[in-house]
């Protein structure tokens, strides 16, 4: 099994923090963000390869980063990719690093993919668990518990057996506080359905768009992520993830 990180953006709303720093490195309690999403994959048994996929700007920044990380703590192996975009302008947005690297590093096997500014405070070991059993993808899933946040992002609708029978990006009126967050899992049978996604010259840049259009094609489950979760897009949800995690 692979490890796909997405950290190719730029995060403009986290200036002037990012204009010198990638957000997945900025410092939560202490740590770089990106540390508490790895320290949660490790323990899912066969991960073989972590690929991180970042900018031309920031790629030595992680080239040190996981030097250090590597020798420090974790058994897992890694590639930085770069994807050769130097600003904001000229990105490949998230779908385009994924495909990038599928075709760079010929990724042929079952892929987790997640983003490098995700804060998990439980270990993903369950969610390993839980995507060997299925032979679809999977969404990890959150409960915000507010319609007003949902608008931010993918609300997702369910069967009684977890399937997903809906997924739309954004929602004006959002009919549920369950959202789609960027953590997935595309089994090695569903890798040139992202082919065929990018082929089709379909919106490249939010990761959940992929979902959007595999859930009409293939059978997708969703997945509840437990304890606290955290999507890092402002000064305030960092200062905040900070406070959260530095009690624990």
């Amino acid at each position: 099994m692979k490890v796909l990180v997405l950290a190719a953006g730029y995060a403009t709303r986290l200036h002037p923090l990012t204009l010198t720093q990638p957000k997945p490195l900025l410092p939560v309690a202490g740590r770089p963000m990106i540390e508490y999403v790895l320290d949660n994959l490790a323990p899912i048994p066969g991960i073989d390869r972590v690929y991180l996929v970042t900018n031309a700007k920031f790629s030595g920044h992680f080239e040190r980063w996981s030097a250090h990380y590597q020798a420090a703590k974790t058994p897992l192996n890694f590639t930085i990719v770069n994807d050769g975009s130097t600003t904001d302008e000229d990105k490949l947005g998230a779908i385009g690093d994924l495909h990038l690297v599928l075709e760079r590093e010929q990724i042929d096997d079952d892929l987790i993919v997640v983003a490098g500014d995700n804060l998990f405070s439980q270990s993903l070991a369950p969610f390993g668990e839980f995507c060997r059993k299925q032979t679809g993808p999977v969404l990890a899933i959150y409960d915000t518990g507010s319609l007003d946040l949902a608008k931010k992002y993918g609300v997702v609708d369910l069967d009684r057996t977890g399937r997903i029978l809906s997924f739309t990006e954004k929602p004006e009126k959002p009919e549920t506080t369950l959202v789609g967050i960027a953590l997935y899992y595309y089994p090695r049978a569903t890798l040139p359905l992202i082919r065929q996604y990018v082929a089709e010259g379909n919106n490249t840049d939010q990761p959940g768009r992929l979902m959007q259009w595999l859930c009409p094609r293939v059978p997708v489950h969703a997945w509840p992520v437990p304890g606290i979760w955290y999507d890092i897009g402002s000064k305030e949800t960092l200062d905040e993830a900070s406070r959260i995690f530095a009690k624990r």
